[in-house]
């Protein structure tokens, strides 16, 4: 647990300590010890969740929808107008169930951090994107090789139309790291660093806050006091912004990445 620096002046907290839970329970698979934390429940109880959102108001469906199911379908529709039908067109709705649930799981993560009792995005754990990023990795070469064919698939993903022969070899070899390598690292790299960053960010704000107006000695401190508290509230609501824009980036970037497989531009 993060506390208040004692003694002489505010204290930084150790950035691990800002991403470190207590084991509640750990167990051994294939000899991998696997450790339970609040944050694993946490991730367990809103995939329950958000699934059961999505059976309560879709198992059921009726024609003039109740309050739930009009928020659902709001939800379902803001994505394939925002994200599916731009980026892949009318084949996109076959792909609309997963791309929908990305959006909506990673946005209920990144929500964790405003939410009194956690306030902790669990996407700041670089697994949880890293997973995320596997699995856009999978589909979308699954998808290019299914559609396309392997060979056809490998010559359009590394040879783009119109590249001199002596060049060629430059080219094939950036696109290969280009899209296989570096596509998926950025994907998770960009989720994680941008939630890490908001959580140190309103941690410190918090903290600062609350040793300037509890522990502070100097009267300027308890008076000023407010000013960093009523920015830490605008930042609030600017974290909540970037989740709900991070959960945006990394859907329609799959979704791109999707299309690129299904319409390959040569």
């Amino acid at each position: 647990m993060i506390t208040l620096a004692a003694g002489a002046g505010f204290t930084v907290p150790d950035v691990n300590e800002m991403f470190t839970f207590k084991t509640l329970a750990q167990f051994r698979v294939g000899g991998i010890t696997f450790h339970i934390t609040f944050i694993t429940i946490l991730m367990f109880f809103l995939t329950a969740l958000v699934a059961a959102l999505f059976v309560a108001a879709f198992r059921r469906p009726a024609v003039v929808p109740g309050k739930l199911q009009n928020v659902m379908e709001a939800g379902v529709d803001a994505v394939r107008e925002n994200i599916v039908l731009p980026t892949i067109g009318p084949d996109g709705e076959r792909y609309l169930p997963l791309l929908t649930a990305m959006f909506f799981f990673v946005f209920a993560m990144n929500f964790m951090e405003v939410v009194p009792g956690v306030q902790f995005p669990i996407s700041s754990h670089m697994a949880i994107p890293a997973f995320f990023a596997a699995l856009s990795y999978v589909v979308f070469i699954f998808l290019g090789v299914r559609k396309q064919g392997p060979l056809h698939y490998i010559k359009n993903s590394l040879i783009p139309p119109g590249v001199p022969i002596f060049i060629l070899p430059l080219v094939i070899l950036i696109e290969f790291f280009s899209k296989f390598i570096v596509r998926p690292l950025t994907l998770a790299i960009r989720l994680f660093a941008n939630m890490m960053a908001g959580h140190v960010m309103l941690t410190i704000f918090f903290l600062a806050s609350a040793y300037f107006l509890y522990r502070g000695n100097s009267i300027l401190l308890k008076i000023f006091s407010p000013g960093p508290i009523v920015l830490s509230i605008i930042l609030i609501g600017f974290e909540m912004f970037i989740g709900l824009i991070q959960a945006f980036i990394i859907t329609i970037l799959t979704a791109v990445y999707i299309d690129e497989s299904l319409h390959p531009a040569h």
